[in-house]
């Protein structure tokens, strides 16, 4: 039985193994551009990833940014793994999840010129001068004034600096429960206004018969012409038209 290793969310130990057979059949089908096949070979071989992260888990304080810069890696070596090159995927993907690793480690997740670091100490000393001065703490407003720069600039200078935080990172942990930082994070697309308005579409599709839901569903979630729905479902144009009609009239009713 596999060691339960969670990271990024992912459950390591409940992840697909391949057989050399299997693998080399799904190599097949993503060379001829089978986008689920490749979808399922990188998820399979993701704990190839982990294995790599937990050698250098030591150099990092959240390991979840290795694995995805390991993904990364992984999913280059997919793309451009050639199948008759004669050694197996894991022999050519190692160097090139090891590469990307060594690479975030070597010059960090984000490179920033000399110009913005100069300025953001800059910023950094001259908070200190201020408020080793003072007894209350400094305002940005109040650093730029003193460098004589724009309140964008400093900000701007500052942000580049601060070390970026995993999204994957716990901002709440108890016995029952964690919230990480992408907990935090809105989502105008899921938002309780639009869910309960997709909850109200949803019943009044429902009020609607069989025919009329199958025509609107096709023009306004398949995204299909009038034209290719009347031959997918047997009937003419015209009468595709005025059953969409009709059908939305009663949906716009349903739902005032």
């Amino acid at each position: 039985m596999s060691k339960k290793v969670i990271i990024c969310g992912v459950d390591t130990s409940s992840l697909p193994k391949l057989t050399q057979k299997e693998s080399n059949e799904l190599l097949s089908a993503i060379a001829d551009g089978d986008k689920a096949a490749r979808n399922y070979f990188i998820n399979c071989n993701l704990r190839l990833v982990l294995s790599i992260v937990q050698r250098y888990s030591y150099r990092v304080d959240n390991p979840d940014d290795l694995f995805q810069i390991g993904c990364v890696g992984l999913i280059k070596a997919v793309d451009n793994f050639k199948v008759d090159v004669g050694v197996c995927f894991s022999t050519y993907a190692v160097p090139m999840i090891i590469g990307e690793i060594r690479r975030f480690l070597r010059e960090g997740s984000i490179r920033v010129s000399r110009g913005i670091r100069d300025v953001a100490y800059q910023a950094l000393q001259t908070r200190e001068k201020i408020e080793s001065e003072s007894a209350y703490e400094a305002s940005i407003g109040q650093i730029a004034d003193e460098m004589h720069l724009p309140v964008y600039k400093v900000l701007y200078c500052l942000d580049a600096i601060s070390e970026p935080i995993s999204l994957s990172e716990a901002v709440y942990s108890d016995e029952e429960d964690s919230l990480t930082l992408q907990d935090h994070i809105s989502d105008s697309k899921c938002s309780e206004n639009i869910w309960a308005e997709n909850v109200t579409l949803f019943d009044a599709l429902n009020t609607l018969d069989d025919k009329e839901r199958n025509i609107l569903l096709k023009r306004y979630f398949e995204g299909k012409t009038q034209m290719e729905v009347s031959k997918e479902v047997g009937l003419s144009q015209a009468q595709v038209s005025r059953l969409e009609k009709n059908a939305m009239n009663r949906l716009r009713t349903e739902m005032a």
